[in-house]
């Protein structure tokens, strides 16, 4: 082989990785962001990084672009490896007409999922662009397309993960959406459908890209969003740490790391820590941490409906996916978004094969005209669905409340949970003690000379009877009332007991959730 030879590849390539050019390169660091390859490189395992297609051009000769042509064409795909495994990726150059998607770097995204999908392994893609190429009409939108098949395909098989570093706008909005978590740098990052200016002149409304798209407002008012970083390399740190809690694809099993810290470890502090007030709060996350191994627990949508709390812990080494009420924000109530949030995190951990804690202390559903009118039944059987569907190891503790309808959601022994533990503080009932006794005792209180008093000695007489975990237990619908101090060592007992657990659910090509 000819040195000229080598030295026109060698070109091209050193042009490719070059991207839009310095200046545009210097503009990109002006506002605070990584290049595409910059992101690469600090995302996998230094040196591991094999590129796919990095001589690829657009063949667009439409507006002049026929002379506009740069190796690569605005994103950077192959794959390398986190922690040791192989993880495919691509990231956009916004360097390179703005990242916008052309039919052929559409090609190239493509190319890595459908080998991301045969051998069995995540993909992680890092947006940033100005959205469709207008010049390519719709040979741009055909690629989106063929993207948003690929991610439905992939979805259940492989982990799919979206960081948002930068512009997403009308159709590059929805392959994000249709993946598994989606991470937002703050301040760089913003998504939306129709920007400012259609909303001006449609609406007339007007709002910043910030608030109507940013970080923050897709972390915590849509809820389309999961994580929001304060700079790309945080995110990209994050990513990285996510991708240690769920396996390579849906055959596998999660990664089992080493623990120094003894899954015999009790808990003092737990003795005292739920509250015998049933209207007094306290933050389930203090519970979550004290039970997980060196009290790290990986909080997911943390800033969305923050009345129900999910994320990833580790017992022994091995990955438990984590859904808890919290009494400290709406007293754990289930609403519209606390049920969306549950629901989808659940999906998640079943199709990848992650145990699942339920954390239970709920006083019921949010009730309300905004509630009933949003379809506050069809959102909460979308919890309800995906708990009873879910045929991993599922295991719950009731902590305090399990009202209603809600203690059926929330992982009871009635949709297939494995093991069912109750604190000596659980109270497990229709409702609580002062709405049973006005239902009924209503005559007997109004016909009392001192109402107030009688209410009272049967609100007692009630929580001697129903509030407590014994009836339930009495019922086979507890396995044990156990003491708080005690929750870390039967939490391992019953995982490693369901670590060869196998259910199924009836042949069929896919239930119908109520979405």
């Amino acid at each position: 082989m000819g040195n000229d030879v080598i030295g026109r590849v060698e070109k091209r390539l050193a042009e490719g990785r070059l991207g839009g050019g310095q200046d545009k390169i210097d503009r990109q660091h002006g506002q605070g962001k990584l290049t595409a390859r910059e992101r690469v490189e600090q995302f996998l395992d230094e040196g591991s990084f094999e590129e796919t297609d990095g001589l690829v051009e657009h063949s667009c000769t439409d507006f002049g672009m026929g002379s506009k042509k740069i190796a690569g064409d605005g994103v950077v795909t192959g794959h390398g490896r986190v922690d040791g495994r192989t993880v495919f990726v691509f990231a956009q150059d916004f360097t390179v007409f703005g990242g916008s998607l052309s039919e052929s770097n559409a090609a190239k995204i493509c190319k890595i999922m459908d080998l991301a999908l045969k051998v069995g392994a995540p993909v992680v893609g890092l947006n940033d662009s100005g959205g469709a190429r207008i010049q390519e009409g719709v040979g741009s939108l055909a690629g989106y397309a063929d993207i948003f098949l690929r991610n439905t395909i992939a979805s259940g098989v492989v982990p799919q993960i979206s960081a948002i570093m930068g512009p997403c706008a009308g159709g590059a909005v929805y392959s994000p959406a249709i993946t598994d978590f989606v991470f937002m740098v703050e301040e760089t990052a913003y998504m939306f459908v129709t920007g400012p200016e259609v909303i001006k002149t449609v609406t007339h409304e007007e709002v910043t890209m910030e608030k109507l798209g940013g970080a923050m407002t897709h972390n915590s008012v849509s809820g389309v969003a999961h994580f929001a970083s304060r700079s790309d390399t945080e995110c990209l740190a994050s990513i990285r740490k996510l991708l240690s809690f769920v396996p390579s694809n849906n055959a596998e099993q999660p990664p089992v790391v080493e623990s120094s810290d003894p899954v015999d470890r009790e808990i003092p502090e737990l003795d005292a820590f739920v509250p015998s007030d049933p209207n007094k709060p306290y933050d389930i996350t203090k519970l979550i941490c004290w039970a997980a191994d060196r009290g790290e627990f990986f909080q997911v949508h943390e800033h969305f409906a923050k009345n129900l709390v999910v994320g990833f812990i580790r017992i022994g080494g091995r990955s438990i996916g984590v859904i808890a009420n919290q009494p400290a924000h709406l007293a754990g109530v289930l609403d519209i978004n606390a049920s969306v949030k549950g629901a989808r995190f659940v999906r998640f951990c079943d199709a990848f094969n992650i145990p699942l804690w339920i954390v239970e202390d709920v006083p019921g559903f949010l009730p309300g005209t905004a509630q009933e009118w949003g379809g506050i039944i069809r959102h909460g059987a979308k919890l309800l669905y995906a708990l009873a569907e879910a045929t991993v190891p599922k295991v719950t503790v009731i902590t305090r409340k399990a009202y209603g309808g809600a203690y059926c959601v929330m992982g009871s022994k009635h949709i297939r949970t494995d093991v069912n533990l109750a604190f000596p503080t659980a109270e497990i009932a229709v409702m609580g003690p002062q709405g049973a006794v006005n239902i009924l005792y209503r005559h007997e209180i109004q016909a009392a000379a001192d109402a107030e008093a009688k209410r009272a000695e049967l609100v007692a007489e009630y929580q001697e009877k129903f509030a407590n975990p014994f009836v339930a237990a009495e019922k086979g619908y507890i396995d044990e009332v156990v003491l708080p101090r005690m929750l870390r060592r039967k939490l391992a007992a019953a995982f490693a007991m369901l670590g060869t657990k196998r259910d199924t659910m009836p042949t069929k090509k896919h239930g119908n959730i109520p979405l």
